[in-house]
């Protein structure tokens, strides 16, 4: 009867994208994207300019928090794409394809050891383009 109950109120696994991300995310990131200096990195204004470089795209699935978060990868896809239009619509590209499970699931099988390492390597690739 107890368990009846308990389903009852259960909450769905994906009650929406926001607070996938609040409950996923923000412990780090904090609930406006604005990370901390210096050890968390900004997920505001440019992240929208990773995407565009090779890897940028599974550069965002791969990170541990991310790769390893209790997300399916549908999910995991949604909140990545809730966060690049909310927080750095302004520098995605006009013709963005939003990620997908599949490529999720592909590119989270491969989590970054040195995230902060390789997403300098990114900035570098995208400003030397």
């Amino acid at each position: 009867m107890y368990l009846a109950i308990l389903l009852a109120f259960a909450v769905p696994a994906h009650a929406d994208t926001r607070s996938d991300y609040l409950l996923h995310c923000s412990g780090c990131h904090l609930s406006d994207g604005s990370g901390t200096p210096r050890s968390v990195p900004s997920l505001r204004e440019d992240l929208g300019r990773i995407v565009t470089v090779e890897q940028g795209r599974g550069y965002l699935v791969r990170v541990p928090g991310s790769s390893q978060a209790l997300l399916d990868d549908a999910g995991l896809a949604a909140v990545i794409n809730w966060v690049l239009t909310e927080f750095s619509s302004a520098t995605l590209a006009d013709d963005f394809v939003p990620l997908t499970a599949e490529e999720v699931k592909g590119a989270r099988q491969d989590v970054l050891l040195d995230p902060l390492k390789f997403r300098a390597e990114l900035w570098r690739k995208y400003l030397g383009s």
